[in-house]
């Protein structure tokens, strides 16, 4: 059935082909369907590793990743997608972005050297479970991600903070060995194929090199940081008044809500929601969010959507161990659709659930005869969640809530408390948090041999620099506290697509709500809106079969910009410079 879905894009591809797109287009037939098949194997046993830990589990994962690098990392699979390219100027631009493709997915797990693919699989599958199985405890007992989140969002006790926050960096330890020995083995795999290392191999599926990456990192930094010393300004102020503190230069890590740092929430009390989600249950906010996908026109997620998803916080006494954090699986990369989630009744998890299904919306879109296998994913990996954080930014807008049920219609919002609350919740602590701790911290452990017993003082170093935070207490080499963010383990130098995405969420939005819906952008609606959903789905149904700078081009008329965002938030950072008349700023 799969090899038949393949061949349906086979004769429009042999028109009046050349000998050498005919070469070509038989071998990504063989590729694609394999490539769907033995993807579809590794999917559904990460699938049940990630919800029901056990070492059953993770043999099955472990053995599932060697089948699928025996093949994608084919030498014979690699010496022929690389000889045609040498005749890439006679090949088609699909048949080039497939034969690309080819060569990415051979560099996570090369068979050039199978003893070397064996053991980072080997050592994936254990860092994995390590990651998901860990228990985290507070004064002995244990304690839940959520549990601990939820600690940190309600406490007012300084010193009940501290012991949460440190819990919350215990598992730190536990991965740090398997970071490092993951490193050299990332790092060789990326070598097998040619790139310097495993950062440089990530970069190179947005066509761009490694210090490119870097360097517009740091421009998006640049660009923003002054709303951010003032947002940092205003924040640490509001801190230090609500804790009975002195007004600090740097922010201590305990003082923020959020684990590391990156999303500042809570400190906005007249945009507090979550009070009005009284009498939502999780199930009502998912299918909420499905209804706005709906709504724009997207045909309903697959049946199998509901059936197989694990969208619900484990219930008390429930033994099983699943990873806390929410992702949406294409599993087969066609119709089985899947979305990991632990959802509660609140407005973090409300955005989060409109965010996650927008991952499968997407999936969905892309998956068409006309996108090959090899290409079922987003223009740039960043596209994925720029996509994703599009809509949740259209689902905090509160014409939107009010819409939905979750503000009552004669809610008078302060439109500047709004767009404060919306700065330090979703978007410039995040950035600063992207673009500078994570993306600096792992381009610097892979591309810059960053000695194994720094790892902990240059990640202070760097979150000190670059988001003005400093830890409650002091952080030694026995930990790892980079090692606490699930993505340094299981997505690796991957995070400047966040950062990516946030930059790009802003840039639809200004001309979804200026071109399309002619509102305020800050008071748009999105909901019910076709011609909003039949916009975006140029966008998705493309895939990965055209340069993401082209598309983004072709859908907005500009190329990748911080402009929307400086716009959007102008009138918020002209009122911090007066709330922060004559106060201590920055952090340095």
């Amino acid at each position: 059935m799969r090899l038949a879905v393949a061949l349906l894009v086979l004769p429009l591809t042999l028109m009046a082909a050349t000998p050498l797109e005919e070469r070509a287009s038989r071998f990504l037939v063989l590729v694609n369907s394999n490539y769907q098949a033995l993807s579809t194997v590794l999917q559904e046993a990460q699938w049940s590793a990630w919800t029901d830990v056990s070492p059953e589990y993770d043999a099955a994962l472990e053995a599932a990743g060697r089948a699928y690098a025996a093949f994608n990392g084919n030498k014979a699979v690699i010496n022929e997608a690389r000889e045609l390219l040498t005749h890439r100027a006679e090949l088609s631009p699909l048949t080039v972005k497939q034969l690309e493709r080819i060569l990415l997915n051979a560099a996570e797990g090369p068979m050039t050297n199978p003893a070397l693919t064996a053991e980072r699989i080997k050592a994936e599958t254990a860092q994995a479970s390590t990651l998901n199985s860990f228990v985290w405890k507070l004064d002995g007992k244990p304690i839940t991600a959520n549990q601990i989140d939820d600690l940190l969002k309600k406490s007012r006790d300084l010193t009940e903070r501290r012991k949460v926050w440190e819990a919350s960096k215990e598992n730190g330890p536990a991965l740090r060995d398997g970071l490092l020995k993951l490193r050299e083995l990332r790092n060789g795999c990326a070598r097998e194929l040619g790139y310097p290392d495993y950062f440089s191999l990530q970069v190179a599926k947005h066509g761009m090199t490694a210090g490119e990456m870097v360097e517009m990192q740091r421009r998006f930094l640049a660009d923003v940081l002054p709303l951010y010393r003032e947002l940092h300004t205003w924040a640490k102020y509001e801190l230090a008044k609500r804790y009975g503190q002195p007004v600090p230069k740097a922010i201590p890590a305990h003082w923020i809500d959020n684990r590391w740092s990156q999303e500042w929430t809570g400190l906005v009390s007249a945009v507090e929601l979550d009070p009005y989600m009284k009498g939502w249950s999780a199930e009502k906010i998912i299918k909420t969010a499905e209804q706005f996908y709906v709504g724009l026109g997207f045909p309903p997620l697959p049946e199998s959507f509901w059936k197989k998803s694990d969208m619900l916080p484990l219930g008390p006494g429930d033994t099983r161990k699943k990873n806390s954090h929410a992702w949406c699986q294409h599993v087969d990369l066609d119709t089985d659709i899947r979305s990991l989630m632990s959802v509660t009744p609140n407005m973090e998890w409300f955005g989060t659930a409109h965010h996650e299904l927008g991952h499968g919306f997407y999936m969905q879109a892309y998956s068409r005869p006309e996108v090959p296998m090899l290409l079922r994913d987003s223009a740039s990996p960043a596209f994925h969640e720029g996509i994703a954080e599009l809509i949740s930014l259209a689902t905090r807008q509160t014409p939107y809530l009010k819409s939905v049920g979750v503000l009552p219609p004669d809610f008078e919002a302060d439109e500047t408390q709004v767009l404060l609350n919306d700065a330090l919740e979703v978007a410039i602590p995040m950035l600063f948090w992207s673009s500078g701790t994570m993306t600096e911290w792992e381009a610097e452990f892979y591309a810059k041999g960053m000695p194994a017993d720094k790892l902990n003082e240059r990640w202070w170093a760097i979150v000190k620099e670059k988001q003005g935070v400093v830890p409650p207490s002091v952080r030694d080499e026995r930990s790892c506290d980079a090692a606490t963010k699930t993505h340094i383990n299981d997505a690796p130098a991957y995070y400047y697509n966040y950062a990516i995405a946030t930059v790009l969420k802003y840039q639809l939005h200004d001309y979804i709500a200026k071109n399309i819906l002619k509102q305020d952008v800050h008071a748009a609606n999105y909901a019910g809106r076709k011609d909003v959903g039949q916009w975006l789905r140029k966008i998705l149904e493309k895939g990965a079969t055209e340069d993401w700078r082209k598309v983004l081009k072709e859908a907005t008329g500009e190329d990748l910009s911080t402009r929307a965002m400086a716009e959007y938030f102008k009138p918020l950072e002209k009122w911090l410079a007066k709330a922060n008349k004559g106060r201590q700023a920055g952090w340095e």
